[in-house]
């Protein structure tokens, strides 16, 4: 369990100041002793009411963007902060937002947490993380009773497997709990991006270059993000009329990419390999060079996520990129949603988008002699 504890400062020396400037025995003026900016000080500045400013860092929606803007600015500017005891004792509320995660390690997962983090502290609010190593029903009934009993006011799930969003469906947490990464259809407020776009443009880059089909390495089968690309895949596919291949499985790891890319090796009709995320795409790449078969110009290969390393592989790597942290900032704000009317519905879908490099060439581009 990992808890982000709020930064405390040294106590600055605004006390000593006012006992010098005032008389002994006299109280000090509350211009000279007060050391903090208040939230009519934050309003003054940006020139809204204290009102706005409470709206923006409770994160309500019904504040334009500008106005938001200029809060947030004036917040930073005289370095703001909100006295979280007073407030808790004031709201019945512990500012806190838990957050459960599975997978941690993957750069996508890690990512969406960082986004929830930013959002929660620019709204005002602690993060605690419980981070669950295995996905079943004891170790998610324990995190999220974890993060309750410290009184979380509302709960962030990182998760985008199936099967735990069927437990979360039937577990009543007792408060507002809102998932980042799931499947848009699963019954419960979601923050996701569209796999299936994501799928399908892959594919069609390929085929667009000439391919006369493409074959797909996928995730695991209960993680809808692996579901959606397939299906996107799938789609592409028959849109373009091309042979639909045998699908390989693999389980997110350049491990499994690379016994994949084996596997591809060993059919010599493969020109082009859709790979649901980067990390197998590497491993597939490597089986390919070893087994003789170059990328791109024998085999053109496409990825997912576009994490920091895709640029540099060998070569770099042609892939859908997703926008992790915009899906944890979303998800935040659909939890202060949730938090403040007691429901709400799924935000609209993140759009991956197509980040060209070097690991795709035209079919037959060793022959004209083209990249």
């Amino acid at each position: 369990m990992e808890v982000d504890q709020p930064q405390v400062s040294a106590p600055g020396t605004g006390a000593s100041t006012a006992a010098i400037e005032n008389p002994p025995g006299a109280a000090p003026s509350p211009e000279a002793a007060r050391t903090s900016p208040l939230m009519t000080d934050v309003a003054r500045a940006a020139g809204v009411s204290p009102m706005t400013v409470s709206r923006v860092l409770n994160g309500h929606p019904s504040v334009r963007p500008e106005t938001r803007q200029k809060v947030l600015e004036a917040v930073e500017r005289l370095e703001y902060r909100r006295n979280s005891a007073a407030r808790t004792l004031a709201t019945r509320r512990s500012q806190t937002i838990g957050v459960v995660a599975f997978d941690s390690t993957f750069y996508g997962q890690a990512a969406c947490v960082r986004g929830v983090e930013h959002a929660a502290r620019a709204a005002g609010y602690f993060v605690s993380i419980a981070t669950v190593k295995e996905v079943n029903e004891r170790s998610l009934g324990e995190a999220s009773d974890s993060l309750v009993a410290q009184s979380v006011d509302g709960l962030v799930v990182v998760t985008p497997r199936a099967s735990v969003l069927e437990e979360l469906r039937e577990r009543a947490v007792g408060v507002a709990m809102v998932v980042a990464g799931g499947s848009p259809h699963s019954g419960l407020p979601t923050a996701s991006a569209d796999q299936e776009a994501g799928g399908r443009r892959a594919t069609r880059h390929l085929l667009f270059r000439g391919h006369e089909t493409v074959w797909h390495v996928a995730g695991p089968e209960d993680w809808d993000d692996s579901h959606g690309r397939l299906v996107g895949w799938q789609s592409a596919l028959a849109d373009a009329g091309a042979i639909e291949p045998r699908v390989i499985r693999g389980d997110w790891t350049a491990a499994s990419g690379y016994q994949a890319g084996l596997e591809l090796a060993r059919h010599r009709d493969v020109t082009a390999v859709f790979v649901a995320n980067d990390q197998m795409a590497l491993g597939v790449m490597l089986a390919l060079k070893q087994s003789g078969r170059r990328v791109p110009e024998d085999v053109s290969v496409v990825g997912f996520d576009d994490i920091p390393e895709a640029a540099f592989f060998d070569p770099p790597l042609t892939t859908i990129r997703q926008d992790f942290e915009e899906l944890g900032r979303r998800s935040m704000r659909l939890l202060l949603q949730a938090m403040e009317t007691g429901s709400v519905a799924s935000s609209a879908p993140v759009i991956p988008e197509f980040v060209g490099r070097l690991s795709t060439a035209d079919a037959g581009a060793v022959a004209n002699g083209l990249r």
